[in-house]
């Protein structure tokens, strides 16, 4: 049995909640959650948890071989950093790693130093027709020299404590929503950026919110362009007031022999049930020569689906880590160093934004 400690069990902890219990010999041996509401909720999906009350006390629990980390993104750094001086378990830590500037050389210092793995929970590389264009993008397109990555979504969802209306809690909308697609675009690229150029604003959501007497200044839709080491580019498109679409995300790469796309469908749960079942994932392939498109579903597992908000992902990243607690991969899928550099390129493009300018990578 693989006993799970998870600090944070607001929304997304839950979620690991869900899809933790989808595995076989798991189980949840201590919750860390302050909020009354959340930790209730989280006790009646996980009623053997010890629900400790600080997290000195859950790292005290003897059995545990893992830790989640899932709690509001400013305070990643400091947890893990308590975690490291207390009982350095494996890791899986919610994205993004950090927030602030000031905390780049923290992490750099954590990744010398921490005697275990950590894996960074970045799970749309895991939603199936995301890894299905992975798979085929370099046959498909021969080569890729240009990657559009669009998502056209709901806006920001309420979180304990309205924590996620600030950019000093969030690290901004480019950090804290786009940390995923820039590590995908690393990932799918296999290359470093260098140059970012970014235009956003906040046009429609938010407008009216006042927390403490303080003004929402989240960015609520933007364009990012990246200029890579390998003279490949990509952009990034985010709509947050588009809840109206088919599909939520579209992505697309491009090369000498043609393109291969997919599009993913936002969760299940906000599907206006009057329109009938919601779409199901595609995934197209329009070769240049011969001419026509061929186009596939990508059918998810219902199960999978019902277990969160990220058609699937969760499960088959939680598969992973548990493959490389219990020694049965050697390292995980997603690096500190990955995690690390899709913080900087969100940080990067919030300063592009702010400054009207480029931003080159050293």
């Amino acid at each position: 049995m693989t006993n799970y400690g998870i600090i944070g069990c607001g929304m997304m902890g839950h979620e690991h909640l869900s899809n933790i219990a989808l595995l076989d010999g798991t189980n949840i041996a201590a919750i860390y959650e302050p909020d009354r509401e959340m930790a209730a909720s989280a006790f009646k999906a996980a009623p053997n948890a010890i629900m400790a009350t600080s997290i000195e006390h859950l790292l005290s629990v003897s059995n545990l071989d893992c830790l989640v980390i899932a709690s509001p993104n400013h305070c990643h750094m400091a947890q893990m950093q308590q975690i490291a001086g207390s009982r350095p378990l494996p890791l899986l830590v919610e994205k993004p790693l950090f927030t602030a500037v000031e905390d780049q050389s923290a992490i750099l210092q954590f990744s010398k130093t921490y005697p275990s793995p950590v894996w960074v929970a970045m799970e749309y590389r895991y939603m199936p027709p995301v890894a299905a264009l992975i798979d085929r993008a370099e046959d498909a397109t021969g080569g890729i020299k240009m990657l559009t990555i669009r998502e056209h979504r709901f806006p920001f969802l309420r979180k304990v404590g309205n924590w996620n209306r600030f950019n000093e809690n969030s690290g901004g909308t480019f950090v804290e929503k786009c940390c995923h697609f820039f590590d995908l675009m690393r990932l799918i690229l296999k290359s470093e950026p260098r140059r970012i150029m970014a235009s956003a604003g906040q046009d429609v959501n938010h407008l009216n919110e006042t927390y403490d007497g303080r003004p929402s200044d989240i960015l609520d839709n933007g364009y990012v362009i990246v200029d890579f080491e390998n003279g490949a580019r990509a952009m990034l498109e985010l709509c947050m007031f588009a809840e109206g679409s088919e599909y939520q995300e579209e992505i697309s790469v491009v090369g000498p022999k043609g393109k291969l796309e997919t599009k993913v469908p936002g969760p299940a749960r906000f599907w206006p049930s009057h329109l009938g079942s919601p779409p199901v994932p595609i995934l197209i392939e329009s070769p240049r020569h011969p001419k026509g498109a061929q186009q596939n579903e990508i059918v998810v597992d219902p199960i999978l689906l019902n277990a969160g908000d990220h058609n699937g992902s969760t499960y088959y990243q939680h598969k992973g880590f548990l493959e490389l607690v219990r020694g049965e991969r050697s390292a995980p899928d997603v690096t500190l160093e990955d995690g690390y550099k899709a913080v900087i390129m969100g940080q990067a493009a919030q300063q592009s934004a702010a400054e009207g300018r480029a931003v080159e990578f050293d």
